[in-house]
């Protein structure tokens, strides 16, 4: 089998060092130097002939700084004849770039995509995509895993679950919500969103039962925390007045922190370490995807299956799959239809 080699950009070493820890092997080293021209030169100080790179970097700010990094990394790794080149970027940010939602825009998550492959990437793996059709941008395979299986088992040490209920901030989230819910044996709902700008959303309406219940908010992502606390304001005029809020990619840009921290519906915040996690946020709670990585780059590595690490879950963990405590697809129409637990049948 050939060797494996990993090495890390400047975006994210603490997530990369746990990830070699969890492999068993060492993090490489890698000099990144800035000419007068505002150039950047990467160099990776191992050997990479015939072995098998891969490369970890998440693209956050600075993103584009981070992202050439990682191009200049994968290249580096290329000319020096590695058998493969994996680049793992556990949060794209580019996945926001999706769709055509205004003249003349930019698709940047199909671009950065393409510049990733043309770069030499044979391989990606990434972690919760912010739309699943960015999967199929790149042209080489991707593995896409998730961080629902870990954040659930956060809340799964709760001793009490039995009046709580699943929400997504937008129905385009339902689905993973509805997953998340399905491992806890929760109830689920979702707002009814519109974005006016990259900062501003209006939620006029929860699809779903929140009256009396606490909430546990579920997103993909938190930049700005624009999103949460309009979803929070409106979860209290609905009757639900306390929540936690849960995410893989807790970004927290500009007043994001100070807008959280003081709400005060928020009883806690939970995110994972794909990217460098905030200090100073006693409320802040950070669960580790380090070994999910770890053993998706051992799989990947040895040539055997990854798939059963898609849904970071241990099925045995969670309720019976077929009997559901919600209407699935009533959430998915936006048109309510709830069901009592263990009224609907497979």
């Amino acid at each position: 089998m050939r060797e494996l080699v990993v090495f890390s950009g400047t975006a994210h070493p603490d997530l990369s060092r746990r990830i070699c820890s969890g492999l068993g092997v060492p993090l490489d080293p890698v000099d990144v130097t800035r000419f007068s021209n505002d150039c950047l030169q990467v160099q990776l100080r191992a050997n990479c002939r015939q072995r098998d790179v891969y490369v970890i970097q998440p693209l956050v700010p600075p993103t584009q700084e981070h992202l050439m990094e990682l191009l200049l990394m994968i290249d580096a790794a290329r000319g020096a004849s590695a058998a493969q080149v994996t680049a793992v970027i556990p949060h794209y940010a580019y996945a926001r770039s999706d769709k055509k939602d205004a003249s003349r825009i930019s698709f940047g998550g199909r671009l950065v995509a393409d510049m990733i492959v043309a770069a030499g990437a044979d391989k990606v793996l990434t972690m919760t995509l912010h739309a699943p059709q960015v999967h199929g941008f790149f042209s080489v395979p991707v593995d896409h895993l998730t961080a629902i299986g870990e954040l659930a088992d956060h809340f799964r040490g709760y001793a009490e679950l039995g009046n709580t209920v699943v929400v997504s901030p937008d129905l385009g989230n339902a689905k993973t919500a509805t997953q998340f819910a399905r491992l806890l044996g929760l109830p689920v709902a979702a707002g009814s969103k519109q974005r006016l700008a990259d900062d501003r959303v209006v939620i006029d309406a929860i699809v779903g039962d929140v009256a009396g219940r606490r909430a546990i908010v579920l997103d993909d992502e938190i930049a700005t925390g624009g999103s949460i606390v309009e979803l929070l304001d409106r979860l209290a005029v609905e009757g639900c007045r306390e929540a936690a809020v849960a995410c893989t990619h807790g970004l927290f840009t500009g007043k994001a922190q100070q807008r959280l921290s003081a709400h005060p519906a928020i009883t806690e915040v939970v995110t994972t370490d794909t990217v460098p996690p905030p200090t100073g946020w006693p409320e802040l709670r950070v669960r580790s995807v380090a070994g999910l990585f770890a053993e998706a780059i051992g799989r990947i590595h040895e040539g055997t299956s990854v798939s059963s690490l898609f849904d970071g879950v241990d099925p045995t963990l969670g309720p019976p799959q077929g009997r559901l405590p919600f209407d699935e697809q009533a959430i998915e129409s936006g048109i309510g239809g709830w069901a009592p637990p263990g009224s609907l049948t497979p």
